[in-house]
């Protein structure tokens, strides 16, 4: 569903929560409908793909951080969490030396 609020989304939203309790199937947040998920496919990647300048052409800005973080909640909640490996960052390595 759309990240707009509507009186739709939010009948649709409780419609479904109702059916899940019926059905026994839980409901997570889903994918934001973003330009940029269409930008990565034509290149073959996707918004878990660790995208660098030359992959992408540009410096990565904050639409690619913001997909590739919705992306991880995803999968971590359908039980994926595991396959998005997320490259290690600064603060780490420097708090795992001290």
């Amino acid at each position: 569903m759309s990240t707009l609020g509507s009186r739709n989304k939010r009948l649709v939203g409780e419609a479904l929560s109702e059916l899940s309790k019926t059905l026994n199937f839980r409901l997570v947040d889903g994918l934001a409908e973003r330009v940029i998920f269409r930008e990565f496919y034509p290149r073959g990647l996707t918004a878990i793909d660790d995208v660098s300048q030359l992959a992408l052409g540009s410096r990565p800005t904050m639409s690619h951080v913001t997909a590739r973080l919705e992306m991880e909640r995803l999968m971590t909640a359908i039980m994926l969490g595991h396959l998005v490996a997320r490259p290690p960052e600064s603060s780490d390595a420097s708090r795992d030396a001290a």
